[in-house]
């Protein structure tokens, strides 16, 4: 009996201990998310000043509050309702276009369903999602409008694992249940200034279901409804949340459950908050050179260099030359590789900036194109478009980087740096005498006709001479009868080397910064807006 007794009380005993360890591995748990949450709502906070500044002007954050909306005229375009977000719009069209041309070949354009337009938006997020992860992707959504209000619930902010709860299990038991083991790593959901616990929002569920269901319905509706019609740049910061994955395979099948997230109301603003946290804001600051000014300029609402930069790379750099250029002893950062997207602008023509090699040669024939006030988007099946040079291709790209005032000739003392950089001959006699027969008159000047007819007398070409290229451009009234869709036009490569300015026609000033000889053919012969 004693004995007995002395077990039952060493199995007490065991028993309190293993309590308290429990007790003290959920205290640990505990404290390590809720210091996960306070990393995450700082970092929040810090990609809200970095992209606005010290406030926001209403009516730049009505323009950026809009979801990703397909034409109805043409059912792979993205409508963009007003100025500002198209440094995010225009590069995920771009992207979804270069998953539709390359690797979907033979798709038409008019028999795409829906279900295949959001699984194409989807696979571009994930495209861009994947250059700018750091550790883990954390997809930022919106809480339902009335658990902002309470503080605490998972319903307004789906998770990979609990988006579809309400709909799969049935039962309170089973709900708190699933609820309470949805393992931490997978449903860590926050807000900027409150945080969401799992055992609030089973309450919060279980309340519900006593409910009649269609009375649920109708006030959610109604709550959500009220919501839309009273979002404002503080309320949408306290409603954001977030959830962390691991896997790009994970936040495609989020998205796919929950789809809203983009489609709804502030879908672009939640991709480009999701953008900036998967990037990691000391990570973005360490690329943008100038933490002053706002990505999202403050009076007008467009977005920056750098961040249409990170759209179309991953780096935040401020810059579209390749690689660093020092300038005044300054290291100025600009694009580093080969982009999957390429980026032409008008600012080029007047010179305000210059694109890199790499930036207007990218693997697929898509650029966006910018002008002062927007961003469009060309692009072309003519995969010939992004070959690889041949060498006269490389000796003229080369011969223009001398030619800083994209005359057609460069001063005969640089005739020798030409050659160096070709890899020729540039021993100093024989550049001499080079010099002598392709300035016979002694002007002064080195004409690149001159040259490549002396050093690639048989040039070949990559670029086909004619092609067709279409062209996007997001906003309805930029558009013939207020209907977004692809403006279609036949390019045809000029023979000279004399290029014809136009100033009244933008497009074509623009598309001769990547093809100087270029004259398009544009279908009803209406030339295509680039604002």
């Amino acid at each position: 009996m004693g004995e007995h007794s002395l077990q039952q009380g060493q199995t007490s005993s065991d028993q309190g201990q293993q309590q308290g360890t429990d007790s003290a591995a959920a205290a640990g748990t505990s404290t390590s998310n809720r210091q996960q949450q306070l990393l995450l709502e700082g970092e929040l906070r810090d990609i809200r000043q970095l992209l606005w500044g010290p406030s926001i002007r209403p009516e730049v954050f009505r323009r950026w509050s809009q979801g990703f909306d397909f034409s109805q005229h043409e059912p792979s375009a993205l409508v963009q309702h007003d100025g500002g977000p198209c440094c995010v719009i225009a590069p995920v069209q771009a992207y979804l276009l270069k998953i539709l041309l390359m690797e979907t070949p033979g798709h038409s354009f008019s028999d795409l369903t829906p279900d295949k337009c959001k699984t194409l938006l989807i696979q571009a997020i994930c495209q861009i999602l994947m250059k700018c992860k750091s550790s883990k992707y954390r997809i930022v959504s919106l809480r339902a409008n009335r658990q902002a209000a309470a503080g605490s619930g998972v319903g307004g902010c789906p998770s990979s694992s609990a988006a579809a709860l309400p709909e799969e299990i049935d039962g309170d038991a089973e709900m708190v249940d699933a609820l309470e083991n949805v393992p931490s790593h997978e449903q860590l959901e926050l807000g900027v200034d409150a945080a969401m616990t799992a055992t609030a929002a089973a309450s919060d569920l279980v309340n519900q279901n006593t409910m009649e269901e269609g009375a649920a319905s109708v006030a959610a509706a109604e709550a959500l409804e009220g919501a839309a019609d009273q979002l404002n740049p503080e309320t949408f910061h306290e409603r954001l949340c977030v959830s962390e994955l691991e896997q790009i395979d994970d936040v495609e099948k989020y998205y796919a459950g929950n789809f809203h997230v983009l489609a709804d109301e502030c879908g672009v603003l939640l991709l480009l908050y999701t953008v900036l946290l998967t990037k990691g804001v000391d990570n973005v600051l360490s690329e943008v050179s100038d933490t002053s000014e706002p990505l999202i300029h403050g009076t007008y609402g467009y977005g920056s260099q750098a961040l249409i930069n990170l759209m179309l790379t991953g780096r935040a750099v401020p810059y579209v030359w390749d690689n660093e250029q020092d300038v005044g002893g300054l290291k100025l950062k600009g694009i580093t590789q080969q982009s999957d997207i390429g980026f032409i602008t008008l600012m080029e023509q007047m010179q305000y900036c210059t694109v890199g090699f790499f930036y207007k040669n990218p693997k697929n024939p898509v650029w966006v194109m910018g002008s002062e006030t927007h961003l469009t988007v060309l692009f072309s099946n003519e995969r010939r478009l992004v070959s690889p040079e041949t060498p006269s291709e490389v000796a003229r790209r080369v011969f223009r980087q001398f030619d800083t005032e994209g005359s057609n000739f460069i001063p005969s003392p640089l005739l020798q740096d030409v050659l160096c950089a070709l890899d020729l001959v540039s021993e100093p006699e024989y550049v001499d005498l080079m010099r002598k027969k392709l300035d016979p008159e002694s002007l002064g000047i080195i004409l690149l006709n001159d040259f490549m007819n002396e050093f690639f007398p048989t040039e070949k070409k990559s670029v086909p001479d004619t092609f067709d290229l279409l062209h996007y451009n997001g906003i309805p009234n930029s558009n013939c009868d207020n209907r977004v869709r692809y403006n279609k036009g036949h390019a045809i490569q000029l023979e000279s080397d004399v290029r014809m300015c136009n100033p009244s026609d933008p497009m074509l000033t623009c598309l001769q910064t990547k093809w100087p000889n270029i004259e398009v053919n544009w279908n009803d012969s209406r030339t295509p807006s680039l604002n």
